[in-house]
């Protein structure tokens, strides 16, 4: 066992370094994003945004998409609700009468036979005036900055893109356990997209022609989906078109949450990525799970050893060191993110632990996720239950219900 537990941190070592040049080259591509002009491509644009209940900061998060400084406000917001009934179609309401673009509010009826965040995002787009060139999805419990529609469209003025794309940034909004392991949880996934990588779209901030969109046949990818971020992404590496991350986006999401929505959310994930992605999903259970299994082997035969009265040093060191080793990723990835966000840089100091330390502890959770994934392809999202039978193939298992969110989604 000692054996083995020799050649497991030897790898990790290797892995841990690999990694951690991986993060200093992710610093100089946002770093050369940073610097970069964002161009005067500025296309009619329709900003998409699927909205479902009431949760912590909605008003503030969707005032956000209404005030963008972009180009005139030659682009306009599309609230879109499954019915008239839900708890946020009076904030949506609201916020269309004072938007300084103009909003409007689209109700696209229950989902047949895909997600109801798909169904939305289909009925919107099917209705949608020819005069848009390009379209951009956004998520209601995303806060991004003011300059993030001008940055996010810019890559689209070279038409060999298929996608401009970022992230979220999970930051605590309650000062509770599971809410910092929300957010240490998502912070990897962060600096996964990157430059001259196989990127994928994430349905929170994508921006893409509308000409494209058609060529890719998103709408027919979309009809039997869960999924509509990884179903946009296959339906561009079918037409073999590039997706590129946008760092300078990044997009803010104020988390609150319990450990029971901690893990549906973080299960959730996991489980569409089996499905959609797999991938990723064989790397990332690779990856995670050899980084747990050596941690737990160092642990037992540094006990082991040491209960024998036989020197534990060189056992001890090899254990810790893959430990280091992730702390300085995630102290890399927090320097990364006060640059890319100035705006949130006093709020990320503070919660410098959830990076770095709590960032240790993030793999066994991931392993979790991995292994509840194995014995089910049904996941709960918004007060909906879903069995994802394939990446075309969706069965709705529970009537549509409208709850408060405690956790962004």
């Amino acid at each position: 066992m000692i054996q083995l537990f020799y050649l497991l941190a030897a790898l990790q070592i290797l892995f841990g370094l690999y990694l951690i040049y991986e993060g200093i080259r992710w610093i100089g591509y946002a770093r050369r994003r940073l610097l970069r002009h964002s161009g005067f491509y500025a296309p009619r644009v329709a900003v998409l945004c699927p909205c479902k209940g009431t949760e912590p900061g909605l008003e503030a998060n969707l005032t956000a998409l209404c005030e963008f400084d972009y180009s005139n406000f030659n682009y306009e917001i599309f609230f879109i609700l499954a019915s008239q009934d839900d708890p946020a179609y009076s904030v949506l309401r609201r916020l269309a009468e004072r938007s300084r673009a103009k909003a409007h509010i689209v109700i696209a009826g229950p989902p047949e036979g895909c997600s109801e965040k798909v169904n939305n995002l289909r009925a919107a787009v099917q209705q949608l005036p020819e005069e848009f060139e390009a379209l951009v999805f956004a998520d209601s419990d995303g806060r991004p900055g003011r300059h993030w529609l001008q940055k996010l469209v810019a890559p689209l003025g070279d038409d060999r893109v298929g996608a401009a794309t970022t992230m979220r940034l999970f930051l605590p909004n309650r000062e509770n356990f599971a809410t910092a392991l929300l957010a240490a949880w998502n912070a990897p996934i962060v600096t996964l997209l990157g430059e001259n990588r196989r990127n994928f779209c994430w349905g929170g901030g994508t921006a893409i022609r509308r000409s494209v969109f058609e060529q890719a046949n998103v709408l027919e990818e979309w009809q039997n989906s869960v999924s509509d971020d990884y179903s946009l992404t296959r339906a561009l590496e079918h037409i073999g078109r590039p997706i590129v991350f946008v760092p300078e986006c990044l997009t803010v999401s104020l988390a609150a949450t319990g450990f029971a929505e901690l893990m549906e959310f973080t299960n959730r994930q996991i489980v569409i990525t089996r499905v959609y992605a797999p991938w990723l999903w064989y790397r990332a259970a690779a990856t995670h799970g050899l980084y747990c299994l050596t941690l737990a082997l160092g642990v037992y035969a540094t006990l082991e050893t040491v209960l024998a009265s036989r020197p534990a040093f060189q056992l001890l060191a090899l254990t810790f060191l893959p430990v280091l080793l992730s702390v300085i990723r995630g102290a890399l990835r927090l320097s990364a993110l006060t640059e890319v966000l100035p705006v949130w840089k006093s709020k990320l100091v503070q919660t410098a632990w959830i990076w770095t330390v709590l960032n240790v502890f993030v793999p066994f959770l991931y392993v979790l996720n991995f292994v509840n994934s194995l014995f089910t392809r049904k996941i709960r999202w918004r007060g909906i239950q879903y069995e994802l039978i394939s990446p075309n193939q969706t069965r709705i298992l529970s009537p549509q219900m409208i709850r408060r969110q405690p956790a962004a989604d």
